[in-house]
Parts: structure tokens; sequence; C-alpha cells
């Protein structure tokens, strides 16, 4: 039904005609390409008779084994192995479901405790709430919390079931997180009532002994100083010690949970229907949209997580347009993993893309160019792909009825 994901269509690749087209956005980044480690990956989708997706995948820049910070993007390998955990765990905890009440502990030296969510509506954190503010405004908080109730160990078992040999998801993220602290997850309780007074089910402190997934990357030293407290070291910054999630795997991902009937059922996530339709909610909600957890559009603007299209808040989406992607920014690197849907022109496409963007080579400075370039490269690369694909001739046109969704939700929708 659909290519293989590894194969890569050498003929008639549209994406350096685009850019090139374009020299007032792309020029800068075009002219030293290498200083930017840009890599892009452009999968157009063609519908068959029977309104079945094939794919065909076009990549532009950077080698795919050249290493950039995954920052958020692995979040939604979380929240999604989050979801299936919750899944598996049913048939022996009746009741429990992503909406069931979490009280987290603390077991070892850096773990915090967590006994209340005032985002939520009903006071009281749940595996449900923390996906949402993962997807909708990329919470950091909220991604660990699903690191420690999937685990360490079980988090990478689950990417290697998916498929994804180069992924690792080895830390906690924005509270310095390193072994052996890493390796180590809360003892964590739900509840079927927000008095947390009758647990459904109970996992202990966890340990990781298991050896870490090596990094694949060779190119995982990065920048020409970096600060440490207040002090400048001289020399690149070491990631061989972080997270990674190559762009191929990135888009893997998304295409698995947004058409699971496209990849081998050894491969799929064990997700029901409303599991996935959660997922689609959040992926493509915009932060006004949601009432509870509740974002003021001063801080969260519309396109605060859109960096395609969006350019992480600086332009509102085309009219129609709904993007189904998760974002990441860190340590100069820009990241956008995306599903672009216009219902009204029968438009769909998949676009994946990371871009450096560190004038000073600095790292830990805060001092990067994300305004002044990042965001206007990515912002400008979505409007350049989306405008050839309203172009795009298509032999028959895509039913998109199942991307179509209720964004005025009103109570509790977590499955």
């Amino acid at each position: 039904m659909a290519t293989s994901f590894g194969a890569q269509a050498q003929r008639g690749n549209p994406l350096p005609r685009l850019l090139r087209a374009d020299t007032m956005h792309f020029g800068l980044v075009l002219r030293n390409p290498a200083a930017y480690r840009v890599q892009i990956l452009y999968t157009q989708i063609n519908r068959d008779a029977r309104g079945r997706p094939h794919f065909r995948r076009f990549r532009y820049g950077a080698s795919a084994r050249q290493y950039f910070y995954p920052a958020s993007t692995v979040k939604l390998p979380a929240a999604a192995l989050a979801l299936a955990k919750l899944r598996r765990l049913r048939p022996q905890v009746p009741g429990l479901t992503a909406a069931s009440p979490l009280r987290i502990d603390s077991a070892f030296t850096g773990q915090t405790r967590v006994v209340r969510d005032t985002s939520a509506a009903s006071g009281r954190a749940s595996i449900g709430q923390y996906v949402r503010k993962v997807l909708l405004v990329s919470d950091n908080d909220a991604y660990n919390r699903l690191y420690e109730f999937v685990g360490q160990q079980e988090l990478n078992a689950g990417v290697r079931q998916l498929g994804l040999r180069r992924t690792r998801l080895v830390h906690r993220l924005s509270v310095g997180d390193e072994e052996p602290g890493s390796r180590h997850t809360n003892p964590l309780a739900f509840y079927a009532d927000t008095a947390l007074t009758e647990p459904l089910y109970v996992q202990p402190a966890a340990y990781n002994a298991q050896p870490l997934p090596r990094l694949a990357a060779t190119d995982f030293r990065i920048g020409q100083a970096y600060l440490q407290g207040s002090q400048r070291v001289e020399g690149s910054l070491d990631f061989s010690a972080k997270n990674s999630f190559p762009l191929p795997e990135q888009q893997q991902v998304l295409q698995a949970l947004l058409f699971p009937e496209t990849v081998p059922a050894k491969r799929r996530l064990s997700l029901a229907e409303a599991d996935y339709r959660f997922l689609y909610r959040y992926l493509s909600m915009l932060p006004g949209e949601s009432q509870a957890p509740h974002y003021d559009s001063i801080h969260f603007p519309a396109t605060y997580a859109k960096f395609l299209l969006g350019g992480g808040g600086q332009a509102p989406l085309p009219p129609g347009v709904r993007v189904f992607n998760k974002i990441g920014q860190a340590y100069g690197f820009l990241i956008d993993n995306a599903y672009v849907v216009d219902v009204e022109h029968g438009v769909e496409f998949l676009l994946a893309a990371v871009i450096y963007t560190n004038a000073d080579g600095v790292l830990n400075d805060d001092l990067y160019d994300y305004n002044t370039i990042g965001f206007p490269f990515l912002r400008a690369l979505g409007e350049a792909v989306y405008d050839y694909e309203r172009q795009r001739p298509r032999q028959h046109p895509a039913n998109l009825h199942r991307f179509q969704l209720d964004y005025q939700v009103t109570g509790e929708d977590a499955p």
C-alpha cells in the first residue's frame, strides 16, 4: 500500500527548486548550509482509487547521521507510549483511564512529587492532562512525568518496537537530568477518586539496569564554546549522553500515528481509536482553543507551537489549514515535524525540518538567532511547500474526514 519509509525518491525533487526560487527567505541559509545544519524531509501523499495513501519522500540538506539535539520533539513518542501503556494495563486494572487522578512521589535524589495540577479541571494530575500540555505548548514538566510513568527502559523498548533504530530517550528535560538519576523513575499511583483515597494501580520506583542505546550519530560535538553556569568553557559541547531522535524517525512516528494502516502491524502502537482521536485533537489544537489547561494569547499565541507556516507565533495559519505536529527548540536548534492538511483544497503532506541558528557559536548563552533566522526560515519553508501542494495535481481526491475534528471540547475527553 505505502512505499517503504526508507525509500527516497531521487527524481524530480522539488525542494531545491522551491528553496532557490525564494532567495529573500532562503538565500542566507543556502549560501552557508553547513553552518545552519539544515535537514528537510518532505513527503507527498497520493491517494489511490480506494482512498489509500501512498508516500513519496524527498530530502534536502545535511546527512541523516549528522546529530541535532531533538529537544521537545521526543515528547511525541513519549505521549503515544504513555497512552499505549495505559491501554495495556486496563484489562488488569478496571476503571483505569487517561483521566484517572495521579499522585507522583519521589524516591531518588532530584526527583519531585506531584499531588495537584491546577491546570486541570479536576485539580489533579493525570496522564491525559500531561499529554494535553505536551502537545499544546510543549510543557517540559509534563514530558518528565510521562517519562516517569513509562520508564526509561520501557520508553526505549517502545521506540525499538516501532522500528526506530537510532532514537534514544535517556533523560528528562530542563532539570539537568543525567546518570544515575535519569535511570531512576518515581513511584506513582492512580486513583479512582479526586480525593485520592481509592488507589486503582500503584507503580513502584524503578531503575533501568540495561545498557543505554548507543548514539548512532558521529557528529555530536557542537559549537565553539559553551557556558557552564556563569563560566565560559572553550571547545564544543558534547551531546553524546543526550537524547537522539533523527528526522526520518520523527516523520516515521508521525506517519505511524496518523496513518497506522500504512505501517506493519508489528510496528503499530497498542492504541484504541479513542486514543488516536485524543492525540489528533491535541496535536492540531491551538492553545487558545483549550479550556483546561487554559492559555492566554499574550504568552501563547495561536501558532506558538507551529513553526512551519506559523513561525512560532509570527503569523496565523492559512485559512482552513490544520497542522498536526510536534516542535522542538533548544541549544540553537529549531525543529518541526508536521502533517499539514487543508480539507477544502484537498491538500495533505508531511514536512519535517531542523535548522541550527547560533551565529556566535556559544551554547547556553541564550543568544540564538531564533527570531531573526530560524522562525522566518521555517515559516517560509512551510508556506513554500503548502503553495506547491495547492498547485500539485492529484489523480484521486483525498477523503480527509478523519482529520476533521471537534475542537469545542466540553468536559473530560481523555480516553
